[in-house]
């Protein structure tokens, strides 16, 4: 029998910043997402059980913090146990599409892909390399990462089970994607590298489900900290929730929750009967 789950998505920036804020657990508190996948914890378990962390009773926790401390990595916690969870890419996906170190590190050690195994669905979560200011992390995001992982989301759709991934892809996809996007063509972010690397998961068969329900700009999940760009709604659209196209017509839902506080990204979540 079908369930129907609310799964959400947050990129933090910074889980011991976002807990003494006091937004995190009032806000699953208040949602009790079936799952919740973070990015950019920048910090481990056992440090945010140190500020206090709690979740609600019935989570299980998964945490992936980067070998760097103070920098990236994921986690799910979620109410249904799962089958098995897989920290970062297999090894097999490394090799075949060189995803090895950079002048910025190894991202294999950076805590950025997790994915977990329930009975009748996968769900991943990302925090994809930022190209950064001076391109410099391009390379990496255009020949090697986002292709690796979007062999990684297919060889589990393999196994026989949809995929839902979400996260911060570090990309606005199109223009209706941004505020801005003539001054910011070919910036981090609006390259047509990493543009491409996102319609490469579309044209593979995943369906960015935030488009099922809206069209046009004005939806945004990042914002600056410069000139109120938030209280303006001069953003981006960064996070997204993508779902196999076999259960597109199966999301009943998709929203970006602009007024939860407490990041520069604010979370969304997708209703799905799976």
């Amino acid at each position: 029998m079908a369930k129907t789950l609310k799964l959400f998505s947050w990129n933090v920036n910074g889980i011991r910043a976002v807990l003494r804020k006091n937004e995190i657990i009032p806000f699953i508190e208040r949602e009790q997402p079936d799952a919740v996948c973070l990015q950019e914890l920048k910090g481990s378990q056992e440090q945010a059980v140190k500020e206090g962390f709690k979740l609600p009773e019935g989570y299980h926790e998964h945490w992936y913090p980067a070998d760097k401390p103070g920098y990236s990595g994921t986690a799910i916690f979620s109410k249904q146990k799962p089958l098995q969870v897989i920290e970062g890419f297999p090894e097999d996906i490394i090799k075949q599409y060189g995803v090895t170190g950079d002048t910025f590190g190894d991202p294999n050690k950076e805590g950025r892909v997790l994915a977990a195994e329930f009975d009748d669905f996968w769900l991943s979560t990302v925090y994809t390399p930022n190209a950064k200011d001076d391109l410099g992390r391009l390379e990496l995001r255009h020949k090697h990462w986002d292709p690796a992982y979007l062999a990684y989301m297919k060889q589990l759709e393999a196994s026989g089970k949809p995929v839902v991934f979400c996260g911060d892809l570090n990309v606005a996809h199109t223009e209706d994607d941004l505020a801005n996007p003539k001054p910011n063509r070919g910036k981090k972010g609006f390259t047509d590298e990493e543009r491409q690397g996102f319609q490469n998961f579309v044209d593979a068969g995943f369906t960015d489900t935030l488009r099922i329900f809206k069209q046009g700009n004005g939806h945004y999940t990042w914002w600056s900290h410069f000139a109120k760009a938030r209280e303006r709604n001069v953003g981006w659209r960064i996070d997204y929730f993508m779902v196999s196209d076999s259960i597109k017509d199966k999301v009943k839902a998709a929203n970006i929750h602009a007024r939860q506080l407490g990041s520069d990204h604010c979370p969304i979540s997708v209703t799905v009967e799976i």
